[in-house]
């Protein structure tokens, strides 16, 4: 099965283009709830891709307003690259691949994400024989209920994964918390950052005249504001979990139907691993 087979495409694609804001790419993210958008240049015949703005580049630049500083190249493959070598991409930590006509000039053609291969799983349509038991995690990224989203926020990021396990007060399961949970609750906010006294004096070796400062000179700044109630308030209660024994496509059509990216792996009503599905792709 190659690539052409699985992906979304650019017919069907939200993408932003050049030149633009961040703006767009956070109304984008938050009514689609996706993970990244790509950045094109140009119109029609001319259209040409540029890269990626994901939600991490949104919140790790509050003060960028421009698209082309906030937006990151990544790898791309083509419509005839075979699904498993996309996966192995995927692997790497690219959850939505670009699908290019190199010989067009990187013409944009569409997008290939892990959810798309996790579908084809689903369906059946790629050779898969694993257990969830065989491709969990049993490294697993926690947040406590009572822990003010601002904090489980940042936990999130340095832990590098986009979800948490939220634990009660007894360190049971009592939810999930996405980055896609954040990013609903997240707004841009204006503000201004004092500089200090920006203008030489008439005694500063650097002056070029002498001028005078006569107060702070101040820029405009945009932050990502989150609120800080606690987890409780944002996270998925309902929680739907995986047996080691479950098979991988059976993990993958729950996943589809459901629309989750991840689930956590209980044995004896005991939290022991996390099933992503881009472990799933490591099936593959």
């Amino acid at each position: 099965m190659n690539v052409e087979d699985a992906m979304t495409p650019r017919a069907e694609l939200v993408t932003a283009s050049l030149p633009g804001g961040r703006d767009d790419v956070l109304a984008y993210l938050q009514e689609y709830r996706f993970s990244s958008v790509p950045v094109v240049k140009g119109e029609g015949d001319d259209e040409v891709y540029r890269g990626l703005v994901s939600r991490d580049d949104l919140i790790e630049q509050p003060d960028e307003d421009q698209l082309a500083l906030l937006m990151r190249e990544t790898p791309t493959v083509t419509p005839a690259t075979n699904l498993r070598d996309a996966a192995q991409v995927m692997v790497g930590g690219t959850r939505r691949v670009p699908v290019v006509e190199e010989q067009d000039g990187d013409r944009l053609v569409g997008i290939v994400t892990v959810t798309d291969i996790v579908a084809a799983i689903a369906r059946e349509e790629v050779a898969v024989d694993a257990t969830c038991g065989d491709v969990a995690g049993t490294d697993i990224n926690t947040v406590y209920a009572g822990t003010p989203l601002t904090v489980a926020e940042r936990e999130l990021f340095f832990a590098n994964v986009p979800y948490g396990v939220v634990l009660d007060d007894d360190g049971d399961v009592a939810g999930m918390l996405t980055e896609v949970d954040v990013l609903e609750v997240a707004r841009v906010v204006e503000g201004e950052d004092d500089t200090g006294d920006s203008i030489a004096g008439q005694d500063d070796e650097w002056k070029w005249e002498g001028i005078k400062a006569v107060g702070n000179s101040y820029v405009p700044t945009r932050n990502v504001e989150i609120p800080a109630e606690p987890v409780s308030e944002f996270m998925t209660e309902d929680v739907i979990t995986v047996s080691r024994t479950r098979s991988v496509v059976e993990a993958a059509q729950e996943m589809i139907s459901e629309d989750i990216e991840q689930m956590p792996m209980l044995a004896g009503g005991e939290l022991v691993g996390i099933v992503r599905d881009v472990h799933l792709l490591e099936a593959l």
